[in-house]
């Protein structure tokens, strides 16, 4: 339907049905603030913000908070809408488990060090009963020192089996904070890809030391990767994902590489200038240009897939936020002119 100047409408009930699908498209919830941005994108979708959300999630991208903040948008914060009583809720059932390991691994911790203390206790105490008993046994002229040695011998046997039931704790302590330090690594590298994820980016982000900069940011992303979904299926493109990744991993030792979300992976690269830091990944993207990715079940070519990335110089201080919104407008800029290419700023 069009209206007098010749605009795209949409009805009322597809309009309702559209923005319930654009809410969990990108992971929205069903906030006043974000009804209304979607509505302002699909009640018109030949205007200009409804082009600019086009070109942003070409190839089955996700709108990220800050794209939708750069368009006008506002993004409620998680915490203002969580029932602190829902467990079915993600972000609540994440921030339990991370206190639940923090609190555990407090506990570990000090556990470990109070059987430490009292093992290594124990077995002094048991050394100096031992040295009193022979020397007990060996002064003449005391008759009742059978019993005194006696006693002595069973105290002695006791501290001995309590050292080895310390020993034993100590050991089960030590594997269970082996396991809590698993647990927390699990939680922050990416089930599919084995890369770091988001949540080991932003406090590799928060912590780094300025001494060891200057640091740069790329935003990478894969081109087209929706063709790939839609031709070969998910479980293709999650290989092509994982391959992706590794390449750029490899390619990038020595800086950080996450799985950033969906078809994008960040690189947080430390002790290198901008104009090394494009030049290194502009080789990672030649040799991703390169390969010759094949379906492993069939052995039948994929054609080729590359990706695109925005590189920037983190200024001193920058928040996670800047710099990623500055990567991301480099890496649509890419996208924009061509893909398969690296633009810096």
């Amino acid at each position: 339907m069009r209206d007098a100047q010749g605009a795209q409408q949409v009805s009322t009930e597809d309009l309702f049905d559209q923005i319930g699908r654009f809410l969990r498209k990108h992971r929205l919830r069903p906030d006043p603030s974000h009804y209304a941005f979607a509505h302002a994108v699909l009640s018109a979708p030949d205007g200009p913000l409804a082009a600019q959300v086009a070109q942003l999630t070409e190839g089955g991208v996700r709108l990220l908070r800050r794209d939708i903040e750069a368009l006008g948008g506002q993004v409620t914060e998680p915490s203002a809408v969580v029932d602190p009583d829902d467990p079915c809720d993600p972000a609540q059932r994440e921030g339990q488990a991370d206190r639940l390991v923090a609190e555990t691994q407090e506990y570990v911790d000090g556990f470990a060090t109070i059987m430490h203390s009292i093992h290594a206790e124990t077995r002094g105490f048991g050394h100096d009963l031992a040295e009193s008993a022979a020397a007990i046994t060996t002064s003449p002229g005391l008759a009742e020192i059978d019993e005194i040695t006696r006693i002595t011998t069973a105290m002695i046997g006791r501290i001995r089996e309590s050292e080895v039931r310390l020993a034993k704790a100590k050991h089960e302590t030590d594997v269970l904070r082996a396991k809590l330090i698993e647990a927390r690594d699990s939680a922050r590298r990416d089930t599919l890809t084995g890369l770091p994820n988001r949540r080991a980016f932003d406090e590799a982000f928060g912590s780094r030391d300025a001494d060891k900069g200057p640091y740069c940011l790329a935003v990478c992303d894969v081109d087209r990767f929706k063709r790939v979904n839609d031709a070969f299926g998910h479980g293709v493109g999650d290989r092509v994902l994982t391959a992706i990744g590794q390449m750029i991993a490899a390619g990038c030792e020595g800086h950080l590489v996450v799985r950033h979300g969906g078809e994008e992976f960040a690189v947080l690269l430390c002790g290198v200038s901008l104009s090394d830091a494009a030049r290194l990944l502009d080789s990672v993207r030649a040799i991703v240009a390169a390969k010759r990715f094949r379906n492993r079940e069939t052995d039948s070519p994929l054609g080729q897939i590359t990706f695109s990335a925005g590189v920037t110089a983190i200024h001193a201080d920058e928040a996670a936020e800047s710099a990623f919104a500055r990567a991301d407008r480099l890496l649509y800029t890419a996208k924009g002119d061509g893909r398969d290419r690296i633009c810096a700023a």
